[in-house]
């Protein structure tokens, strides 16, 4: 199925905007697509129902919406006088990005709970901030937009991870056991994705069999246990590449792997090429 679907990527490293019009939203409630980029969408007035990977939202005033690279989106109906703000990072971007650790914790705050409803009070500021981006992207030149790119991806990130953290706090009752599921699921991948890439070890934490988590998180983030696992090995992996003078061999030690050549198979596998070709030309 994913080689039939149409795959939505950006044409720069980051973008910001507004003014998407319930015109061009509606091309797109005849088909899903497949988002290669990370999106995020702050919405101050009308109403979208779509279906985010297998979960079914109604996007309203005040609604913010994180989609991240994957995930198969379509939209079923546009009501209302739309106000939408929007901001994304290719995937050309995000998989070369140096990721610290908050970054990386962030990628995976949204899984299975793509939309969260803001206070009034913080959607009219996160309008303020993307007004504010929207002026900047149109001030600088493209050198100076590449050059601020890595700076905004990191405070992005960061302010992403508090507001979540802080609706999450307000509304765990909320969550649905899917939600709460992955969720967990996620938080145990982060503490222990150096030392385990044992999707049974993790259905064994959660006091579950390893077919019930597969497919509750399949179902709720579009993405396999193991490809949640295996991006969070790989985004350390290049983090420690690009931003340490540690060897390869010191490297594949931290992330647990048995020894170095298999570590080598494993980044070649999922980057396309070695640790060393990436450090040098990645």
């Amino acid at each position: 199925m994913e080689k039939e679907l149409p795959k939505i990527d950006l044409p720069e490293e980051w973008i910001v905007g507004t003014g998407i019009s319930k015109e061009l939203l509606s091309l797109y409630t005849n088909f899903p697509c497949r988002i290669k980029s990370e999106i995020f969408v702050l919405c101050m007035s009308g109403e979208v129902e779509a279906s985010v990977n297998l979960n079914r939202i109604t996007v309203r005033a005040n609604d913010f919406v994180t989609i991240m690279p994957g995930t198969i989106l379509q939209i079923h109906s546009v009501k209302g006088e739309m106000e939408l703000y929007f901001g994304g990072f290719s995937s050309k971007y995000v998989e070369q990005a140096n990721l610290n650790r908050s970054t990386m914790n962030t990628l995976y705050i949204t899984l299975g709970r793509p939309l969260i409803t803001l206070r009034q009070e913080g959607a009219a500021l996160l309008k303020d901030y993307l007004c504010f981006l929207i002026k900047l992207y149109e001030f600088f030149n493209e050198n100076t937009r590449k050059f601020i790119t890595p700076h905004l991806y990191n405070n992005i990130h960061i302010g992403i991870a508090a507001m979540y953290s802080n609706r999450a706090n307000e509304n765990k009752s909320n969550l649905s056991k899917s939600e709460m599921l992955c969720k967990n699921f996620t938080q145990l991948v982060m503490q222990n994705y150096n030392k385990t890439r044992n999707v049974a070890w993790y259905a064994e934490k959660l006091g579950i069999t390893q077919t019930h988590l597969c497919t509750t998180v399949k179902q709720a983030t579009g993405n396999t246990c193991m490809e949640i696992i295996s991006r969070m090995v790989i985004m350390d992996a290049k983090s420690q590449l690009k931003s340490t003078n540690l060897s390869i061999q010191e490297i594949s030690d931290s992330l647990n792997f048995a020894n170095m050549s298999f570590f080598g198979k494993y980044f070649k596998r999922y980057v396309g090429m070695s640790p060393l070709d990436y450090r040098n030309n990645g």
